[in-house]
């Protein structure tokens, strides 16, 4: 299982959010590329990024952060906010990123998330779901959409959909324990890569996701908070891997 740092970035700011509530954001750092590089350093492989005024918006936002940050480390990077067109999604990879994460355009325009699948390849795309009370949420969270994350997910495994991030935003940045039992049915009902996201509080969370099946796990405010180090991710890696 791979252990992905995250790093969110609103007003070109290493931030954390509460249940995504962007006036909950608390600074852990002004310059996100010192922080992916602090992550490289300690051996780090994968980054989570996402552009939180992108995700409100229909365009990447904080480009120029991202490019730095592409450019500045050999990190293999997962990135969403702001890619709703064809055009942003091919400047995206243009640019260096490696997997790109769609969750407002898989709802709200299906055909064109299909066609990124096909055109760019199943490996590279990430299907992003955001969920509050098994409603699955849009547009930066803003927008409740009539539909379940196990629903969705199932609309695209016959279009070779394999990667799948599942965010519970009632839990997301609150240090409370990811979704256990929602990662556990959509493993059971489907043969998707399935990367956990939101809760995560320490290393037995972590034990827990490994051992239930899933692909990856995003960490950000354990690590940004000091409940899971640099030597515990290694010491996870090392029994694990």
């Amino acid at each position: 299982m791979k252990i992905i740092p995250a790093i969110d970035i609103l007003d070109g700011k290493c931030v954390r959010l509460s249940k995504g509530k962007y006036d909950t954001s608390k600074i852990y750092n002004k310059n996100p590329v010192d922080v992916a590089l602090e992550f490289q350093d300690n051996g780090v492989e994968h980054l989570h990024i996402v552009d939180l005024n992108g995700a409100r918006s229909n365009k990447i936002q904080n480009y120029k952060i991202i490019e730095k940050i592409i450019r500045k480390t050999n990190l293999e990077i997962q990135f969403g906010g702001g890619i709703k067109s064809d055009y942003q999604i091919k400047i995206a990879f243009e640019s260096g990123i490696n997997k790109v994460i769609a969750g407002s355009v898989a709802v709200k325009k299906p055909e064109k998330f299909i066609k990124w699948i096909d055109y760019f390849g199943f490996e590279k795309i990430i299907l992003g779901v955001d969920y509050f009370k098994n409603k699955v949420f849009t547009n930066g969270w803003l927008n409740e959409e009539n539909i379940s994350p196990i629903t969705l997910i199932k609309s695209f495994l016959k279009y070779n959909l394999k990667y799948v991030i599942c965010t519970d935003i009632e839990k997301d940045g609150m240090l409370s324990g990811p979704s256990f039992s929602m990662y556990e049915n959509i493993l059971s009902k489907t043969k998707i890569k399935l990367i956990s996201s939101g809760g995560i509080k320490g290393i037995d969370d972590l034990e827990k996701l490994l051992k239930i099946g899933c692909d990856g796990a995003i960490v950000g405010k354990a690590i940004y908070e000091n409940l899971i180090s640099m030597d515990d991710i290694k010491k996870f890696n090392l029994k694990w891997n």
